[in-house]
């Protein structure tokens, strides 16, 4: 279980976003604020266009607040870091050209953390192992599954060793047989590592599989609509009840909002 006493590693404060069309000023979130603890899997859900995945792209420091701020251990977030790495939900977010270990040493070249060659060489082969790709590590993008290719964007942003991990439905575009055996995989892999994890998705039951908490957003602009917890055992009776219970009351407090809103269903 997660404790409430662990000082804040991400804090996102009355932040506020807006961006420009052609017509008209759209206000994506309205003073939006959480903490992420190190080592927590919080979730960031809510319905497509309640800027979420705008607010992902604010703390990744793609964005500037309007209103607000987002720190990172205490230090404001003014732009992006190798301290925030991002994985979406893109097949084509690998370099087609390179194989999977070139894919995941490219960044560790670049990110001017003074790493050697031979270290660079042993965190590209210890996540590569990680993921279950070691026999795929001379591949190239084309010759793997929309799953492979994820675990190596996963492999390749875990190499950076960043203070947080930001998700952007990375698991979205897979089949649901796929998607549900990454999540499992990405839980596997937090056990193994403890890393910290903002991740954001529109679906609830991903939600309460992945994430230890819930941030749950009210639709367009996105407002904290309330925070819940999620980290409690799955593997019993017991688990099982409350995870359905806990997705009962998400559908239902998403649903109120669709109504609410004239949408219908």
């Amino acid at each position: 279980m997660m404790t409430n006493e662990a000082p804040p590693l991400l804090s996102v404060d009355g932040v506020t976003l807006q961006y420009k069309t052609r017509k008209t000023l759209v206000t994506a979130t309205w003073r939006i604020g959480f903490d992420v603890r190190p080592a927590e899997r919080l979730i960031l859900l809510g319905p497509s266009g309640c800027g979420k995945s705008t607010l992902l792209k604010c703390v990744g420091g793609f964005l500037k607040p309007v209103e607000g701020s987002v720190r990172l251990s205490g230090r404001e977030v003014t732009g992006p870091g190798p301290d925030r790495v991002m994985v979406f939900q893109e097949f084509d977010q690998l370099l087609p050209w390179k194989t999977v270990r070139e894919n995941i040493l490219f960044p560790l070249h670049q990110a001017r953390r003074n790493w050697s060659k031979a270290e660079a060489d042993e965190k590209a082969r210890l996540y590569i192992h990680k993921v279950g790709l070691t026999k795929f590590a001379d591949s190239h993008p084309h010759q793997l599954s929309g799953g492979m290719k994820q675990r190596v964007a996963i492999a390749r942003a875990m190499a950076m060793e960043p203070d947080i991990l930001l998700m952007d439905e990375p698991f979205a575009a897979l089949d649901a047989l796929t998607r549900r055996r990454m999540q499992e995989e990405l839980l596997l892999l937090w056990q193994d590592t403890r890393f910290t994890m903002l991740f954001v998705t529109h679906s609830i039951e991903e939600a309460i599989v992945v994430g230890s908490r819930i941030v749950v957003l009210s639709p367009h602009p996105g407002r904290v609509k309330a925070v819940l917890d999620a980290d409690f055992a799955r593997d019993d009776a017991v688990g099982e009840t409350r995870a359905k219970a806990l997705l009962d009351e998400i559908n239902d407090m998403l649903l109120a909002d669709r109504f609410v809103d004239g949408g219908g269903i």
